[in-house]
C-alpha cells in the first residue's frame, strides 16, 4: 500500500474521534462554499514530458470551519508502470502535491439543516492526463477506495512504516459515520 503524508501536521482535535466518510459521503451534511469553485489540480510540471496517465486519491480532513487539511496519499497509479511503482524520484510527492494544492483552495460550509459542524476525513481522486480516447472514469477506477475506514484501519495498524498522526485522531470502527 503507497501512503505519503505530505508533511503537514495534524491539529489536536481535542479527544474528538473525527467520523471517516467515503468519498462523496461528505455531501449531505456538507456544500461547496458559496462562490467558491472546486480547483483541479495542476500536471506537476516536471512530469509533463513523460505523457502519463495518472491518478492519485489523497485523504484529507474537512474541518468544522469547512477548510481542508492534512493531505496524505493513499492509492496511486501510472500509466509507464501500470501499478503504484514509482517511475522517477520524486514523482508521487509531485502528483500528490499537486492534489493537496489544489485540496488546499476547496471551501465548504454546512447544508443548511445542519447544526453544529463537525469535522470528517474523506477521501478525493484526482486523474492527470490520460491516454487519447481513455475515459477519466476508467483511470479513477485504478484509483477507487472501495473501503476507506478499512484502508485507513490497515495503515494505523502497520508497523515499522512512517503514518501520518491525523490517523490516530480517526474513528475507524465499521459503526464509525463512514459505514452507516
Amino acid at each position: 500500500a503507497l501512503v505519503c503524508a505530505l508533511g503537514i501536521v495534524a491539529r489536536a482535535f481535542a479527544g474528538q474521534d473525527i467520523d471517516v466518510v467515503e468519498e462523496g459521503g461528505i455531501r449531505d451534511k456538507w456544500m461547496l462554499e458559496e462562490g467558491v469553485p472546486i480547483v483541479v489540480p495542476v500536471y506537476p510540471p516536471a512530469f509533463v514530458s513523460r505523457k502519463d496517465a495518472v491518478c492519485v486519491s489523497v485523504g484529507y480532513l474537512l474541518k468544522a470551519d469547512g477548510t481542508t487539511s492534512d493531505y496524505t496519499l493513499l492509492k496511486a497509479w501510472n500509466s509507464a508502470s501500470g501499478n503504484d511503482d514509482e517511475p522517477a524520484d520524486g514523482y508521487w510527492m509531485a502528483f500528490a502535491g499537486a492534489a493537496g494544492d489544489a485540496l488546499a483552495q476547496w471551501r465548504f460550509q454546512p447544508r443548511p439543516e445542519v447544526k453544529q459542524a463537525t469535522p470528517v476525513y474523506t477521501v478525493g481522486t484526482f486523474v492527470f492526463g490520460g491516454a487519447a480516447g481513455a475515459p477519466p472514469a476508467a483511470l479513477r477506477d485504478h484509483c477507487r477506495i472501495a473501503n476507506l475506514t478499512a484502508l485507513l484501519r490497515d495503515l494505523r495498524g502497520a508497523s515499522g512504516r512512517r503514518v501520518p498522526a491525523i490517523l490516530a485522531q480517526l474513528d475507524l470502527r465499521d459503526s464509525g459515520l463512514g459505514q452507516r
